[in-house]
């Protein structure tokens, strides 16, 4: 018997050689730019992988941060600063699988009478759970571009925080059992919301019952593709969500993993990039990376830490201003550099 990560040995002409590590890995179906490595065409080296499906994907996240179930897991990168911050034993890799901008997807009641970010200070306004990363995002955009007073605002959530050490602000109230931030949208409760799963457009926690909604309403920034561009290019931050994580255990028993990993990434995406350009792929989430890099330059997934630092150290930033970590972190603490990793031997 082997235990997990462990790595099965055999005997070659008398010694014991490694040979591949057993590893549970849970990352989303739905990123065309992972699937030769779910499929096994591109390989890890050195890893036996066991893929394991959890729909939502964020269902996964809380099974990582409370129970540690896989060796390898997508989750969001607020939840992991958290988790990091709190102590719990696994560390990111450089690999952001998910990229969007966020002047974006907070939407507005119409007859509410916001016609800037400043007024919704004094309102009520709702997100899944508030460190959603979606949200974390967000608010850094309203609170850094815009001069927000996010204390001002009343944040309703209506799920648990994956994190449970995580002790929330005075300003975030929980919806009362049996309601939804969808229904109090709806009723005018409140007056924004997060459309899709970090909000109003769906209900139910991500564990069960999860159901999607539709939403009607209009966007804070009408002209949130324009503010975006300009972001961007003023600021080289570019919102990551997906952020590859692996257990401390793993890496301290096998260091190269972490370059095996990099390695299969890297491959998957740089030829699911060549079908993008070509218009081999023209589905939507390759039309949508498509539209990107008119922002972003020709890779609008980058991997690595240095082509993400000023996202990374953003992000962390933020999640001690919005006090979801309690002191600030280093990079060395939040992220392995799989450039300095050995190779598999």
């Amino acid at each position: 018997m082997h235990g997990l990560g462990e790595g099965r040995r055999h005997v070659f002409h008398g010694r014991i050689v490694l040979s591949k590590v057993p590893l549970k890995i849970a990352i989303s179906t739905e990123h065309p730019h992972t699937a030769a490595i779910r499929s096994g065409e591109i390989e890890i080296e050195g890893v036996e992988p066991e893929f394991i499906v959890t729909k939502p994907q964020i269902g996964a996240f809380r099974r990582m941060v409370r129970d540690l179930e896989f060796d390898v897991c997508e989750i969001a990168p607020t939840t992991y600063i958290i988790a990091r911050a709190y102590g719990k034993p696994f560390k990111a890799l450089p690999i952001f699988v998910v990229r969007r901008f966020h002047h974006s997807g907070l939407l507005v009641r119409p007859d509410a009478g916001i016609t800037s970010p400043k007024d919704l200070e004094g309102k009520q306004c709702g997100v899944r759970a508030y460190s959603v990363t979606t949200g974390v995002w967000t608010r850094q955009v309203l609170i850094d571009e815009f001069g927000v007073d996010n204390n001002k605002i009343t944040w309703w959530v209506d799920d648990e925080e994956h994190v449970q050490e995580l002790q929330l602000p005075a300003n975030v109230k929980h919806v009362p059992a049996g309601d939804s931030l969808a229904d109090m949208m709806a009723r005018g409760d409140i007056i924004a919301g997060f459309d899709g799963a970090a909000g109003i457009g769906r209900t139910g926690a991500p564990t069960g019952g999860w159901q999607e909604v539709e939403t009607n309403y209009p966007d804070l920034f009408p002209n949130a593709v324009e503010l975006e561009a300009e972001y961007y290019a003023r600021t080289k931050v570019y919102p990551m969500h997906g952020t590859i994580v692996v257990k401390d255990s793993v890496l301290e028993q096998h260091p190269w993993i972490a370059k095996s990993l990099n390695d299969a990434f890297t491959k998957a995406k740089d030829q699911w990039l060549e079908k993008m350009h070509s218009g081999e792929d023209s589905s939507g989430v390759a039309k949508k990376y498509k539209a990107l890099t008119e922002i972003v330059g020709p890779d609008p997934l980058p991997y690595g830490i240095e082509e993400n630092r000023a996202t990374i150290e953003a992000l962390e930033k933020t999640a001690y201003d919005q006090g979801l970590i309690p002191s600030r972190m280093t990079m060395d603490e939040l992220f392995v550099d799989p450039l300095k990793a050995p190779s598999f031997a």
